[in-house]
């Protein structure tokens, strides 16, 4: 979702959802997962501080980690655009319109009007592993979201601000920033929200052996 009410979320349903997403597995039981709930004046702070940031377009603004490949190649490139151009589609901004494409981008800051945002973190002397447990944690989150009527919205746009976003909530020395989350309800009537993705066929990434 990429557009939700202003409607608040109860702090009980935030730590009745964590409570189910810290159920996820990890490696010998690491739960390597750290989290930054954000609402009212703490939410606006941090919103204000990375849109202030993101508006300048000043250099120095470099994510710690490549989630994405250095360069697209096929068949990510085509998923990739596609997805893309079906929402810049949705919300009428053409080719070539980079003012409305920053302007649609800058609402990855404004954690898309959710009422909570959610920064998530990790110990940087985790091996790859405590990565994989954490998308375990993120998917449950995700899940126990939907299940009480709530929706969310992962994502990565906020990896190039993580010195601001760690100054802003205290970080110590060995966090490093993993994502960040919009946690609310989903605005209906917003177009951007109609937007399905695809997924492959199982011939395109199944293989059956014996």
């Amino acid at each position: 979702m990429r557009a939700f009410r202003a409607d608040p979320v109860a702090r009980a349903d935030i730590e009745a959802l964590l409570a189910v997403a810290c159920r996820a597995p990890s490696g010998t039981n690491l739960q390597p997962w750290q989290v930054h709930v954000l609402t009212g004046a703490s939410r606006q702070g941090l919103v204000d501080a990375v849109c202030a940031a993101y508006d300048a377009d000043a250099p120095g603004h470099e994510p710690e980690y490549d989630y994405y490949p250095a360069e697209f190649f096929e068949p990510y490139l085509s998923r990739r655009r596609k997805i893309g151009w079906g929402l810049y589609g949705l919300l009428g901004i053409a080719r070539g319109d980079d003012a409305r494409m920053r302007a649609q981008m800058r609402r990855n800051y404004e954690f898309f009007g959710a009422p909570v945002g959610l920064i998530f973190s990790i110990d940087r002397r985790m091996g790859r592993g405590g990565w994989l447990d954490y998308g375990m944690f993120l998917q449950n989150l995700m899940l126990a979201a939907r299940a009480r009527g709530l929706d969310t919205c992962p994502q990565v746009a906020w990896l190039p601000y993580h010195r601001i976003i760690g100054q802003r909530l205290g970080f110590a020395a060995h966090e490093q920033l993993v994502c960040g989350m919009c946690l609310g309800y989903a605005d209906p009537a917003a177009v951007e929200n109609s937007l399905v993705t695809e997924r492959a066929a199982l011939g395109e990434f199944v293989s059956f052996h014996g």
